[in-house]
């Protein structure tokens, strides 16, 4: 039995940080693409070089990919070192102030609807293991797992989406004439995010997928309409 529930809880734990990774791509693709949409629209609109979008299109795919995993490694390693500050804490308050972690602990079942003799059976036994009582006041009383993704891990996967998110703007503009590849862009663009914003619905379990497709679409749309007032600008000014 206590194999099973280890395996179960083991399963669970793999399944969250998949789940974890999976945003964590959803998340730098959807960046890089509308990062770099924006700012290939704009060079397109304002130069009509080709040659000039994609140096500019390839020098921002790989400045925004390099920022948003440094930016994902200090993010994580952030949050894996706070985890341990406070387990530490909880360490050394377990060891010393135990009457008083106690406490802690039956308040925080009380609060939950035990009482009595019931009420005492937990703390009773959630005290007569330490590890156990560790993780319990971790999660109970600050909110805090140690579910959380490697920082390397983390800035590998952020990095990598950017990249793929960031080339599919770029794309259109090796192999068609400038015109044409502005409209093809957009519209991989527009459907890139929309499946995006369709699997980021599914992963959190939201009904309405459809609208979450169309509000990223739009945010995308808006940063392209944003490059293109700007590219028309300089353009003109040019």
């Amino acid at each position: 039995m206590k194999k099973s529930l280890r395996s179960i809880s083991k399963n669970r734990e793999q399944h969250s940080k998949m789940g974890a990774l999976f945003k964590e791509f959803i998340l730098g693709g959807q960046d890089g693409l509308v990062n770099v949409l924006g700012i290939v629209l704009g060079i397109a609109i304002a130069t009509k070089d080709a040659k000039l979008v994609i140096i500019a299109g390839l020098a921002a795919t790989f400045a925004e990919s390099f920022a948003m995993a440094a930016v994902a490694y200090t993010t994580a390693k952030a949050e894996e070192d706070y985890y341990r500050g406070e387990k530490e804490r909880e360490i050394y308050e377990i060891e010393n102030m135990p009457k008083i972690e106690k406490k802690e602990m039956y308040d925080i079942y009380y609060k939950k609807g035990f009482r009595g003799k019931l009420l005492n059976d937990i703390i009773k036994h959630i005290i007569s293991n330490k590890k156990t009582w560790l993780n319990l006041m971790m999660k109970e009383e600050l909110g805090l797992t140690n579910e959380f993704l490697s920082p390397v891990k983390s800035a590998i996967i952020v990095g990598l989406a950017a990249m793929i998110g960031s080339f599919i703007p770029l794309i259109s503009f090796f192999f068609l004439p400038i015109s044409h590849a502005i409209i093809l862009s957009l519209i991989i663009s527009a459907l890139a995010l929309f499946i995006t914003g369709v699997i980021e619905a599914k992963i959190n379990a939201l009904k309405n997928w459809g609208k979450k497709g169309i509000e990223l679409t739009l945010i995308g749309m808006t940063a392209a309409g944003i490059g293109f007032l700007i590219g028309k600008l300089l353009g003109v000014s040019a």
